[in-house]
């Protein structure tokens, strides 16, 4: 029977029209659901909990100025507007990055699917497989094309590794040539990388020295020496010789290459390399005006204890089966806090994964066809530009530059006609460099673009000229391109991977195979504290492959990219209005860089202010793990600040150092709410005992989905922060990357932003160094965070954080009953997230937190995060956008797994052998013929009435993490490993 409404209760149009707003598609609990959660923590509206939790002296008290939401469609016209602003020309630039073709397999089946771009980092092996084996093929790949014995899965882009690769130098090289803090880079390694490069030495007191290595190397006392092979200018050095350089002075040398290249060159680790290290972008990743790519970072056996990043290394599950983990885990800052050799938070996993796909799809052969396709057509415009009278080098893979002298500006006007942008190198020379998707009609171009209209070169004419010049050419005369010396001979990826998957069907099945393997937002909740594994909306995702942004390069002119430009400006207005700050950097592309460009933009402003000496960095024990490391990566010196028992800063203790080390105070690093899940009542005091003291405040934005909208950190004392796009504002985590960290600083440290010495950026100060690659780090993946804030405008925004905190303290409070919750804030509530404390239960039943987290996959749950920030505990983020329906089936999930404790406490199970113990179980467990358990199969693989309707499956059994880093195989084994 139809409902008759009367005119006075008809929605109005507004109300009608706004009922396709996104708010309530990224919100999962509805009005009815919130409801009954506040009912059931005692409170009656959501303005009550966040008066009783969040403290009055930060809140903010009015709405951010922000439009109002968009709906989805609305917000995405909009964005293709600005889309369309961009000019997508055939890019010539080089200089690390290039076209590519991405396999449509690739794209559709990986890149775009949320199976993969949805998932965590893979601390939990067993519910991690399929990435894992993805990232051990790229690992197996990168050792294969450098020639090194060990690869990582990945870190954030070419002149960061290069950074790295300087520091391992120092820590590796022995004290005695460490002592000469000096450090040489060649003049033709690509200038994004040296800038960085000099960024990072300048607070580690090393001394950067450029030059040009085979005749200024042997007058230096360095302790290492970066190359680029080939060079920036395409030339193909002879690194044999400048490798004997360096070793004869007993220096370390890391060399950057290029994947493509390697294919036909000698490689690295056969010319005597220490490190090895490039960018994989070209291998099937859109260039995205400058990312997200993943870089790669390799060594020799000696150094594979010290290698920055993380490493997926084969071990062995409870069964005996092979199985892959991260090895050697304790390298993560997380860990080890100060003494970790590297703050490589976010590595590039899904990028990683998409190259390796791409050498598995193309295979060794398929690469070397396309490597030789370009290197003849450059073999080709190389003759053509010699016959038209320019000089150029002749050595080269891919890249040629010559002298055009006046003609420059000319040449460069004539190629913006034909929508090309090529390099230009200073005032008289200019650059090419071709990649796979060139073909013979773009060197007509390139030919009409160098002399003019009317004088075409016959492409075919001239490659029969070169092929009859290479069959008669005598082994005296000079060679054109790749000489024979430089040409490896060895195999290159012949393990069965590479050779397997070649037509689409395969690859399809391969790529599902691997999908299948993983947990995923797509398969439930993932309750990441500090981690906020949030909804990653459709259509935020879906601009990351429109061209107009994927296809631009870094170094596009910027009258190329004003809807980029406008589309960043924007993305910044808004983080302003939402952090209280005055100033956005979107450069650093990870949260940890970002953490490090905020104190770098703290030290360069003491500096600037005679205040150098200021390197003393408090820390409270609360804070988040990678801060230390930051700290640690800038020369400072860290002091601990102890936490009260209701994991609050210790307010006494922080006055205290305050005042004993405020001649040399430089910061403190602050996480607020703290990664204990509660708001500091003190921190307005916090802020101010710093500023009294002469220091600046750093406040780590991790659990900034605690405050949109409802408090800002740059009004409540602290001098900066960064923001974890990749957290609260929507971007995915990729498997482990991408990811993106800007930061936010008051107007005081603005002129110390991170600039960019190939393409400044408008209004920051020459002379502050970079620390990305890109200008704007992986600038593909911000159309995510424009469209999260443009579809939920400023109401969605609080609603969004408001519904965070109610999600937590239903959680908190039902789990309450079960665990002691470790730490409570002000009316005993929590703020985004809680921690419960598992370490009683441990030490009366011998049940771990590692059991309970890997007994939850049997229910079909990724685990919480584990042992930290406090050793023992489990800490539990639902986010805002989960629905009541999967919150309480987590929390009934872990009420059940609590009763299976009660089992093992009255003796019902043995404390060696239990459905906790012996987690996960497989299907593997459950297709043996003998059961020697003491409970059931039922138990063991369908503990919940969720587990009979969606079953996951684990891929392995539990697995052996001391075995893995005693046993250490980080490449493909012979053995058959995947299951």
């Amino acid at each position: 029977m139809a409902v008759e409404h009367t005119s006075a209760s008809l929605p109005t149009l507004t109300e009608l029209e706004n009922n396709d707003a996104f708010t309530h598609r990224h919100i999962g609990s509805d009005q009815l659901e919130q409801q009954a959660m506040l009912e059931s923590i005692g409170l009656n509206s959501l303005a009550e909990l966040i008066g009783e939790t969040v403290p009055g002296s930060i809140r903010l008290n009015k709405e951010l100025e922000l439009p109002a939401g968009k709906t989805e469609a609305q917000a995405l016209s909009q964005l293709q507007a600005l889309a369309k602003q961009n000019t997508v020309n055939k890019t010539y630039i080089g200089m690390g990055y290039y076209n590519t073709e991405v396999p449509n397999v690739i794209l559709r089946n990986l890149l775009e699917n949320p199976g993969w771009y949805t998932a965590y980092t893979p601390y939990q092996p067993e519910i991690s497989q399929g990435r894992l084996e993805m990232l051990l093929n790229f690992q197996q790949m990168v050792m294969d094309l450098t020639g090194m014995d060990v690869a990582n899965a990945s870190l954030l882009d070419e002149a960061t590794a290069a950074a790295e690769a300087m520091t391992l130098c120092l820590r590796s090289v022995g004290r005695n040539k460490a002592a000469s803090q000096t450090y040489f880079v060649a003049d033709d390694v690509h200038p994004q990388t040296i800038d960085v490069i000099k960024t990072r030495a300048q607070w580690l007191g090393i001394n950067i020295i450029v030059g040009t290595p085979h005749t200024e190397l042997v007058n230096h006392d360095v302790f290492g020496a970066q190359l680029q092979y080939p060079g920036t200018y395409g030339n193909i050095t002879d690194i044999g010789s400048i490798v004997e350089i360096a070793k004869q002075q007993g220096a370390m040398v890391s060399v950057a290459s290029d994947l493509l290249a390697l294919t036909l060159l000698k490689s690295p680790g056969e010319l005597g390399a220490d490190i090895v290290l490039g960018n994989s972008q070209r291998f099937g990743v859109p260039l995205g005006f400058g990312g997200p790519h993943a870089a790669f970072f390799a060594t020799t056996s000696k150094l594979k204890r010290s290698v920055p990043g993380r490493i997926i290394g084969v071990s062995k599950d409870s069964r005996g089966n092979p199985a892959l983990r991260m090895a050697m885990q304790t390298r993560e800052q997380h860990i080890r806090r100060e003494k970790a050799t590297s703050n490589i938070c976010t590595a590039q996993a899904l990028l990683a994964n998409m190259a390796a796909a791409y050498a598995i799809y193309h295979g060794s052969e398929g690469l070397k066809t396309i490597a030789e396709r370009v290197h003849r057509l450059t073999r080709i415009l190389h003759h053509g530009l010699v016959e038209m009278g320019f000089q150029c080098n002749d050595s080269f893979f891919d890249t040629l530059t010559f002298k055009v002298g006046s003609d420059q500006e000319t040449i460069i006007q004539r190629a913006l006609k034909y929508g090309c942008n090529l390099r230009q190198i200073g005032s008289d020379r200019l650059g090419v460099s071709l990649d796979e998707t060139t073909r013979s009609e773009d060197l007509v171009n390139l030919f009409n673009i160098f002399m003019g209209e009317g004088k075409e070169l016959n492409i075919a004419s001239i490659d029969r000229q070169i092929s009859a010049n290479n069959s008669q050419r005598a082994h005296t005369q000079k060679a054109i391109g790749l000489a024979d010396e430089h040409r490896r001979t060895d195999v290159i990826l012949n393990h069965p991977v590479f050779n397997s998957y070649h037509s689409e069907t395969d690859m399809m099945r391969y790529l599902k195979q691997l999908e299948n393997k993983d947990y995923s937002l797509v398969h439930g909740m993932i309750p990441l504290g500090s981690c906020t594994m949030k909804l990653n909306a459709a259509a935020e995702m879906l601009p990351v492959s429109w061209p107009e942004f994927s296809n631009i390069h870094p170094f596009t002119p910027k009258d190329q990219v004003p809807g980029y430009l406008t589309m960043i400006r924007q993305l910044e207005e808004a983080l302003v209005e939402i952090t209280g700050y005055d100033a956005i950097s979107m450069q650093p592309n990870s949260g940890a860089q970002g953490e490090y460009a905020g104190l770098l933009a703290i030290r360069n402003y003491q500096r600037a202010n005679q205040q150098e000496h200021r390197d003393v960095c408090l820390i409270p024990s609360s804070a988040h793990g990678t801060n230390p490391a930051s700290a640690a990566m800038l020369g400072m010196k860290i002091v601990i600040v102890a936490c009260d028992n209701n994991g609050n800063v210790d307010v006494d203790d922080l006055k205290t150092k305050a005042e004993e080390y405020s001649s040399r105070l430089s910061a403190l690093m602050v996480t607020y709410p703290s990664t204990h899940g509660v708001y500091e009542e003190e921190i307005r005091t916090i802020c101010q005992i710093i500023h009294d003291n002469g220091g600046q405040v750093y406040m780590d934005g991790a659990n900034m989905n605690a405050l949109v909208g409802i408090s800002r950190p740059g009004d409540i004392g602290s001098d900066v922060s960064h923001l974890n796009l990749h957290k609260t504002f929507a971007i995915p985590h990729g498997g482990g990357g991408p990811g993106m960290g800007p930061i936010g600083v008051k107007s005081h440290l603005t002129p110390y932003l991170p600039n960019h010495t190939v393409s400044p950026i408008e209004g920051h100060n020459e002379g502050i160094g970079a620390v990305s690659a890109a200008p704007f780090g992986s600038s593909s993946i911000l159309p995510i965070s424009w469209m999260y804030i443009t579809m939920l405008g400023s109401k969605g925004l609080r609603e969004s954080t408001e519904l965070a905190i109610l999600h937590a303290n239903y959680m908190a409070k039902r789990l309450g009953d079960h665990y002691q919750i470790l730490y409570q804030g002000r009316n005993n509530h929590v703020a985004h997230e809680c921690i419960i404390d598992i370490r009683p239960i441990k030490e009366a039943f011998g049940v771990t937190e590692e059991d309970i987290a890997k007994r939850l996959m049997d229910y079909g749950f990724h685990a919480p995060t584990m042992s930290f920030p406090v050793a023992g505990t489990l800490m539990i983020e639902p986010t805002e956008s989960e629905s009541m329906e999967e919150i309480d089936r987590f929390i009934d999930a872990m009420i059940s797994i609590r009763k299976e404790i009660d089992q093992v406490a009255s003796g019902a199970w043995p404390k060696d052998n239990n459905p906790l113990v012996n987690a996960p179980h497989t299907m593997k467990d459950l297709a043996e013929e003998e059961w020697h358990h003491p409970y059931s199969r039922k138990v063991a693989a369908f503990p919940s009435p969720y587990s009979h309707k969606a079953k996951y499956w684990p891929a392995a059994n539990r697995i052996d993490n001391v075995y893995g880093d005693r046993n250490f195989i980080c490449s493909c084994p012979d053995i058959e490993v995947y299951q």
